[in-house]
């Protein structure tokens, strides 16, 4: 089941240690998991979604900055999606679907062609570092990565030291644990992926 750690909407910290120059510092860390909250408690009575204005309207208190940046924070991470001019929170189902299949650079191309000779650590490693950036559990992840060396064709394409893709990425839940970023193997791995054509 994907989860959600309400991240600063400013420099995506989760707990009360901000960057420098975020604009939220300061901002008590109740005050920032409320605005989430306040729009997820609206959105959540209404699954066909509604408008912004009707949302800013219907959020307890008054609207602030804080509740703008923490719109865009759930748009920009697909968990709020508008639709024929309404914004709708996804199901845990739907975003675990969406999700599944990056469409970010450089993700999409590690996710569409698959790893390969020389950049095997980096892939696997972006691949499990993202879905745990995007909320999936360790089971969910392990589950997606398996596929997805199977159906890119990475697996058949050999270069592991594993005796199978389970095994493989078994051997990589440290990256998940310890919440490691996706986006420096990935380039790497895309580079790789890219010479290789």
């Amino acid at each position: 089941m994907p989860t959600f750690r309400y991240p600063c909407p400013g420099c995506r910290t989760t707990n009360s240690l901000h960057d420098a120059d975020c604009d939220f510092e300061g901002v008590d860390w109740p005050d920032i998991e409320r605005a989430y909250t306040d729009l997820l408690a609206v959105l959540t009575r209404e699954p066909n979604g509604m408008a912004e204005p009707a949302l800013r309207s219907a959020v307890d208190g008054e609207w602030s900055g804080l509740h703008k940046a923490a719109l865009s924070t759930l748009e920009r991470e697909q968990r709020i999606v508008e639709e024929d001019g309404s914004l709708r929170l996804l199901t845990a189902a739907e975003f675990k679907e969406l999700v599944s299949e990056p469409t970010r650079e450089p993700m999409r191309t590690l996710y569409e062609h698959g790893s390969v000779p020389g950049c095997h650590d980096n892939a696997v490693f972006a691949m499990i570092a993202w879905y745990e950036m995007v909320g999936l559990s360790w089971a969910e992840t392990k589950e997606n990565v398996v596929e997805w060396l199977h159906t890119s064709g990475a697996w058949d394409r050999g270069g592991f030291e594993e005796a199978s893709p389970a095994e493989l990425v078994e051997k990589k839940r440290h990256v998940y644990e310890s919440g490691y970023g996706w986006k420096e193997k990935a380039q790497a791995a895309k580079r790789v992926i890219e010479h290789a054509r």
